[in-house]
């Protein structure tokens, strides 16, 4: 398998795209204050992924797991402050907040599955 067919790494590159939309609309302040820290949470899910899926053993894998995971979190908790603050469209909010949801899931499962692993 490549990485490109994995799922959650391409979930993680749709979140990526519609992330970037976001931070792109936004004032260059509100960028600074809140809009950098949440790009880089979103982007960095993928790349933890990625890092993750070219390791050979199921716990340095997770380790990166574990850490793409804590990136989603924290990327929620950035896009909620940016739709409390008004800074991101109604419609936009909905469309990513249901695919950090549906990501977070499948890396449960994800995660779930790699420990399953040990031996192979």
């Amino acid at each position: 398998m490549e990485l490109n067919e994995l799922e959650v790494y391409k979930l993680a590159a749709e979140i990526s795209n519609v992330a970037w939309g976001i931070y792109s609309a936004l004032h260059w302040q509100d960028k600074k204050i809140m809009g950098d820290q949440f790009i880089s949470a979103v982007d960095s899910i993928g790349a933890n992924v990625a890092e993750g899926f070219g390791r050979y053993h199921y716990l340095d894998k997770n380790k990166f797991n574990y850490n793409a995971r804590g990136s989603l979190l924290e990327s929620i908790h950035w896009l909620n402050l940016l739709k409390e603050r008004e800074k991101v469209q109604e419609n936009k909010y909905i469309e990513l907040i249901s695919k950090m949801q549906k990501l977070h899931v499948k890396m449960n499962n994800y995660i779930s599955i790699t420990k399953k692993q040990v031996g192979k």
